[in-house]
């Protein structure tokens, strides 16, 4: 017995026997110069997000089994969450935004049948995926960081490491992959729900039928447009789910510090979501030109 207990005090290899898992190492915070001050701050922050970030991926494709049940269930709980949100934001969005002031613009100019075409563009490339992004940081992410900040300041994740459980397999590798997939699918609905509210406000409010607009939209339709649109919202998802993560798992100051991470994770998503947008958004168009032509 007093061997195993010399072994645990000197900090044995984790694969003796005995032994439990070091995990000092991810304890570690990366510190800013001196010389920045208060200022490097949110850079060591930024740095910490990307370090969890690779950690995630890195333990997810080396070890890809043991947390999809965890991932299904959490898939669940988002599509609970979100479905009802999503659907009203993107049909109001939609609806009064590109549709009835793209709709005027077009009626100026006596073709309120093209505003089909204008919702390719409206819809489809920018405002589904964004909006779609806005609403998973807004419910899902602040629900994963209130739920990973209350296990923290209960010390739930403490005990985990003592008993061996890593805490990032166990808890934030389901919550970054179901958010990420969960962010792509709802981008389906928020499409959707976008060429609808564009029809209204082509059909009812402006006089246009539903063949001309469905014709005028079907001249810009394309696969990039579509892919790209899943897969910036797949980035929205990867973005907000480590994001939401890495603030829970940072929580300091009990009960109060919970609800001031809550607001840091949601406003650092929508920070991130921007950037990612204006980053995938050019990229897209720098390398399929032809997305610029309106037909």
């Amino acid at each position: 017995m007093s061997t195993d207990t010399s072994r645990l005090d000197s900090g044995a290899s984790p694969g003796s026997a005995g032994s439990i898992p070091d995990t000092r190492e991810r304890s570690k915070t990366l510190t800013p110069p001196r010389w920045l001050g208060q200022a490097g701050e949110p850079l060591v922050i930024v740095g910490e997000i990307f370090r969890l970030g690779f950690q995630v991926f890195a333990m997810a494709i080396k070890q890809p089994y043991g947390y999809w049940a965890d991932t299904r269930d959490q898939c669940y709980s988002a599509l609970k969450l979100c479905w009802f949100p999503m659907a009203v934001a993107t049909f109001a969005f939609g609806f009064g935004a590109p549709g009835l002031s793209g709709g005027a613009i077009f009626h100026i100019f006596g073709i309120p049948s093209r505003l089909g075409s204008f919702f390719q563009f409206a819809s489809i490339r920018e405002f589904a995926p964004f909006i779609d992004g806005m609403v998973v940081a807004g419910v899902v992410g602040t629900a994963v960081t209130a739920d990973l900040g209350a296990r923290k300041i209960r010390e739930e994740l403490d005990a985990m490491e003592v008993l061996g459980v890593d805490p990032i397999r166990s808890l934030v590798i389901p919550r970054v992959l179901s958010i990420t997939f969960m962010t792509a699918i709802f981008d389906i609905m928020a499409l959707i729900m976008g060429l609808i509210s564009g029809y209204l406000a082509a059909g009812p409010v402006f006089g246009a039928d539903l063949p001309a607009y469905t014709a005028s939209l079907y001249d810009l339709l394309n696969v990039p447009d579509v892919i790209g649109s899943l897969a910036k919202a797949a980035c929205f998802g990867l973005v907000i789910g480590v994001v939401s993560c890495y603030m829970g798992l940072n929580v300091k100051g009990g009960s109060i510090g919970v609800g001031r991470a809550v607001n840091q994770s949601v406003v650092i998503a929508f920070a991130g979501v921007w950037i990612v947008n204006f980053v995938f958004t050019s990229m897209l168009l720098g390398l399929s030109p032809s997305l610029y032509v309106f037909k």
